[in-house]
């Protein structure tokens, strides 16, 4: 019998990709597309929802083309994908009734504030973990109700259909209009403000609390089972759809952390730390959210604390297209390379105001520190240096909710191909860092959960097995030198609060 491979599907901030692993959780082959960044004005992050499903398509394509196999070489199809990302479609014709408003889009900030009038910004947090903030999908599946023309009226007859990205895909890959399957995963879920996390359904009283129909939303599922088949029409019909996890929950699969205790941390568009709680729900009281890890068939749910940072990899494009520092990602370590430090200049970029641990809607991004000194290289370095300085927070934040200080980090993600930036984070963090062999943890975790359902991997002591690692980095800094550059840090931090006013967008 020849060979058989998993295909990841994974739906990110700035591309989509199709990943074939083997056995050995190895990369076969890789397609990949980028699909438009829409910023209609300030603080409004959108994406076209039918360029992403026209993109995967596409993208599947080119990965089974590259390996040189058909769909009968295919065991099955994981998905992962960028969480809170809103889409509200017609079941009937299939169409979005808006582009698809993304997890970093700020325009529902007044949802907020009209919800915490009554309770505070915690009112639902002991239910849903979360705090109440724009980050999340339920403020954004509001403003579309409340916003679009008819849009109201069609959902409360039932007419509309509400998925982040892996609900989308997965609807469209078993036949759309055609009897598609309106289905997430609980990692997903537990990222709309609706989920109760201990009985893991939807809870009618937030819903209400909201005015969002429950007719609207997918039936949650755990993150590895058999959903259903890939449809006739596709290039990989028949195959079954058999692990979906959240972007962030994957890469934390495809890491094998799999015990309390465990962490890692993926540097992407964002940047994400969430540790492995086991069985318990811990509600944090360091500004972290509580969120479901993974559930696996019919077993027990595996919790987590997660801190999320909203602008990580992003600000290296946001230097590349915006501002035009470098032509390219890569060069941003070349030209940080070129001076010995920040030069006095630090980079907080608050551009979606700050997430984890300050939860301040009202920040902004700002570059303080300058002095005629400063050139082009004291300010790609910052950049980076933002990064490490805002997971350190984060996992600050951890070691105060657990009690127990994490003795090293697992990294993945673009950005952990930077050499500099990983050094530097392991001596901010005072731990080391550990790189594994295959970086790309986020579509590997989705492959392991669709390989699990299916028997293709039989258990998680097989897919331990294969984590391996590639670099571990130590810390190697003064610890005075450590203490002042991270008390400049947070003096920076203070300078981006309370930037926001009413009629300042």
């Amino acid at each position: 019998m020849s060979e058989k491979y998993v295909v990841a599907i994974d739906q990110g901030t700035t591309s989509t990709r199709a990943i074939l692993f083997n056995h050995a959780g190895e990369i076969v082959s890789v397609g990949q597309l980028e699909h438009e960044q829409i910023f209609p004005q300030a603080g409004w992050v959108e994406h076209d929802a039918k360029e992403i499903w026209s993109n995967t398509r596409e993208v599947i394509g080119q990965a089974l083309s590259k390996a040189n196999v058909t769909r009968h070489d295919i065991d099955s199809i994981g998905i992962t994908n960028q969480r809170e990302t809103t889409v509200v479609w017609n079941k009937t014709t299939g169409e979005p009734v808006y582009n698809a408003i993304v997890w970093q889009d700020t325009r529902t900030q007044p949802i907020v504030d009209r919800l915490a009038a009554d309770g505070g910004v915690d009112r639902f947090r002991e239910t849903v973990g979360l705090p109440l903030n724009p980050y999340f999908s339920g403020t954004k599946i509001v403003w579309i109700l409340e916003n679009v023309e008819g849009a109201r009226a069609a959902a409360e007859a039932g007419e509309l259909l509400f998925g982040t990205t892996d609900s989308w895909l997965t609807w469209n890959l078993t036949g759309g209009v055609k009897g598609g399957v309106h289905i997430t995963d609980v990692t997903n879920a537990s990222r709309t403000l609706f989920m109760d996390l201990k009985t893991l359904d939807w809870d009618d009283s937030i819903l209400a609390a909201f005015g969002v129909p429950r007719s609207m939303l997918p039936t949650i599922k755990s993150s590895s089972e058999i959903y259903g088949q890939a449809e006739t029409n596709s290039l990989l019909r028949e195959v079954p759809i058999a692990g979906i996890l959240g972007d962030q929950q994957a890469a934390t699969f495809g890491q094998a952390a799999f015990k309390a205790g465990e962490a890692k941390n993926t540097y992407g568009t964002g940047c994400f730390l969430i540790f492995n709680t086991g069985e318990e729900i811990v509600q944090s009281k360091n500004g972290l959210l509580t969120t479901v890890a993974y559930r696996l068939g019919e077993g027990a749910p595996v919790y987590a604390l997660e801190g999320s940072v909203a602008v990580a990899g992003s600000l290296i494009q946001w230097l590349r297209d915006n501002i035009g520092l470098v032509a390219s990602a890569p060069e941003i370590e070349q030209l940080a390379a070129s001076v010995s430090d920040n030069g006095g200049a630090y980079f907080v970029p608050a551009f979606s105001g700050l997430f984890a641990p300050h939860w301040r809607a009202d920040a902004r991004g700002a570059l303080v520190g300058l002095t005629r000194f400063v050139n082009k290289g004291h300010i790609a370095r910052a950049a980076l240096e933002a990064t490490a300085f805002q997971t350190r927070e984060v996992l600050d934040a951890v070691n105060a909710d657990s009690g127990v200080p994490l003795a090293e980090l697992k990294v993945d993600g673009g950005m952990v191909a930077n050499e500099m930036l990983m050094q530097f984070q392991a001596d901010v963090l005072d731990v080391p860092v550990v790189r594994p062999q295959v970086a790309e943890t986020t579509a590997l975790g989705a492959a392991y959960a669709a390989g699990l359902a299916t028997g293709f991997w039989k258990d998680l002591d097989e897919l331990s097995a294969n984590w391996a690692e590639d670099k571990t980095w130590t810390p190697n800094i003064d610890a005075n030198e450590r203490d002042r550059t991270l008390r400049l840090w947070k003096k920076a931090v203070t300078k981006t609060l309370d930037w926001v006013d009413e009629d300042v967008k």
